[in-house]
């Protein structure tokens, strides 16, 4: 364990001893019940920038080969979750966290928004009409996969604030950003 490691470590469970008090200041999004939709929205925003990305190049990919919904989804849900781990990822391996800690992180932060956020943007691409098969160069195809995202953004920030809410989800990626 690097000595970087040990002091994250360290200023998470500081933190998480303090959970409960309601005067520490800047640290008040640990404490239950306690997280602003604002910071929910940042989280959920940060899991859909990393979403997005693997999500339209899946959808680009599956298009492009002219490859069925279910392939198409299969490869844009698989890509999302890459993207979304490795841009959380990404920030807790420059504050000096292994790989493998790294990837427990991401894995904890990440892991219930993507799939919610999954299963609502390909929920919603399925149901507009002709979107799935409009094709790379349509208006429909397009605007679809941005409503998509969008729906799927607004009914995941409230599952992210109960998540950080209770110490979960994106919460256990801020120990990391000191």
């Amino acid at each position: 364990m690097s000595a970087e490691h040990d002091h994250a470590h360290h200023e998470h469970q500081h933190h998480g001893a303090h959970s409960g008090h309601s005067g520490d200041g800047g640290h008040e999004h640990h404490q239950q019940g306690k997280v602003s939709w604002g910071m929910a929205a940042s989280a959920t925003l940060h899991c859909l920038t990393g979403c997005a990305i693997g999500e339209v190049l899946g959808m680009v990919i599956g298009t492009a080969l002219g490859w069925g919904n279910l392939a198409t989804i299969v490869l844009a849900v698989a890509l999302a979750f890459v993207f979304g781990y490795a841009l959380t990822m990404r920030g807790v391996l420059r504050a000096g966290v292994g790989f493998k800690q790294a990837l427990k992180v991401a894995l904890a932060a990440d892991t219930v928004s993507i799939i919610v956020m999954e299963i609502i943007d390909n929920g919603v691409m399925l149901v507009v009409p002709g979107a799935m098969e409009a094709g790379l160069t349509s208006g429909l195809f397009w605007g679809a996969l941005a409503f998509a995202l969008f729906v799927a953004f607004l009914l995941t920030t409230p599952v992210n604030k109960w998540l950080i809410g209770r110490g979960a989800g994106h919460a256990v990626v801020h120990a990391y950003h000191h």
